[in-house]
């Protein structure tokens, strides 16, 4: 899979950019507030039809337009797929595919697989169970249809379940009802993530042993309460504590990751430096994944990520990257000299775009 080309209108802090790549790495470069990190939350749109730096689908309308829009040139199996998205203020997004506009968005994820390591990742290491949560279900979401189909209906029936208990005595029939649909739609989505963490556990230890230098050693640990119990029981168990605290306390929407290096949980224990490795080592197996359940290599999008790391690591990481094994490749820096210099070590082709910040980009949606 190659993306031949990225075309922005009103999007984020960019009223009007255009792309064409021709290597396997393209390099944007630019001051911090160029708008360098919207070029690949732009990507992102068209991968997952949402970006990854806000959720909010108006805020990535230029400031004083009524709309954006985002167009891609994709080439896969011998054809061309031009792929858009587009939003007018006050209206539902529009996303096409060879100008078919798909009817449920869901359709969509998965054709065109992307993975992102950005500084927003700290989140897993930081943030609560629901963001390890989201991790997984990304992961797995991009090459499993039936599985993200699982998992909103089971997101759907906690809304509606906590919706009931709000409401202050519930009924009970209802609450049977819901219990009984979430009994049957939990299983089937522990057991995918159970499957899917025993394959990533192992590439992201060889990952993260080949970007420390073999000097550490780190694990996974996927934590659910469906281990040891079946969500019918769960919700009996819970059922009271559920009452009083007005919302579903158990079942695998309460799900977490653990990660530890050398013995120790990340969040406590591990430099900023290990931290950063442990991401990046998470997001390559992810990759891993997902070229193996797909036959294609995602784009991989690499956000400022030289800073916080070592020589060592990046050296390490490039030489990782650059390898046939890799497709392609969307890097942004702040600094050219450093990646041109990085890239040029391991006589890496690169295509390089010099964004500059315009006045509306400094005082809006900014990297």
């Amino acid at each position: 899979m190659q993306l031949l080309s990225l075309s922005l209108l009103n999007y984020r802090s960019h009223a009007e950019k255009r792309f064409e790549f021709n290597e396997q790495v393209a390099v944007f470069t630019g001051p911090n507030g160029s708008g360098k990190t919207n070029i690949l939350d732009a990507l992102h749109y068209l991968a997952f039809t949402k970006g990854f730096l806000n959720p909010a689908d108006n805020s990535n309308i230029l400031r004083g337009e009524a709309f954006f829009m985002i167009e891609g040139k994709f080439e896969m199996d011998g054809r061309t797929d031009a792929v858009s998205v587009g939003l007018k203020r006050g209206q539902a997004k529009a996303m096409r595919r060879n100008a078919k506009e798909y009817q449920k968005l869901s359709e969509h994820i998965g054709l065109y697989p992307l993975v992102l390591i950005a500084p927003t990742d700290i989140v897993l290491i930081t943030g609560g169970s629901e963001e390890r949560r989201k991790f997984i279900d990304s992961l797995i979401a991009q090459f499993n249809r039936g599985y993200l189909d699982r998992l909103i209906r089971y997101n759907k029936l906690i809304q509606q379940r906590n919706a009931l208990l709000k409401q202050g005595n519930a009924d009970r029939s209802l609450l049977e009802i819901l219990d009984m649909q979430l009994s049957e739609w939990a299983p089937a989505i522990h057991a995918d993530r159970a499957a899917i963490l025993n394959r990533l556990e192992p590439l992201f230890c060889n990952y993260y042993r080949f970007l420390s230098g073999e000097r550490e050693m780190v694990s996974l640990h996927y934590k659910s309460a469906l281990h040891d119990s079946s969500m019918e029981e769960l919700l009996l168990k819970s059922a009271e504590r559920d009452r009083v605290m007005q919302y579903t306390t158990e079942g695998i929407h309460k799900d977490d990751l653990d990660i530890a290096v050398n013995g120790l949980p990340i969040r406590r224990f591990a430099s900023q430096g290990q931290q950063k490795s442990i991401l990046i080592a998470l997001k390559l197996a992810q990759f891993d994944l997902i070229r193996a359940e797909k036959s294609i290599k995602p784009l991989l999008l690499l956000d400022d990520i030289f800073e916080k790391l070592d020589q060592d690591r990046i050296t390490a990481l490039m030489k990782l990257v650059s390898q046939q094994h890799f497709g392609q490749i969307f890097i942004t820096d702040s600094h050219p000299e450093r990646v041109a210099e990085i890239l040029g070590s391991i006589d890496c082709a690169f295509d390089r775009f010099s964004i500059e910040p315009t006045a509306m980009a400094e005082t809006q949606n900014t990297d």
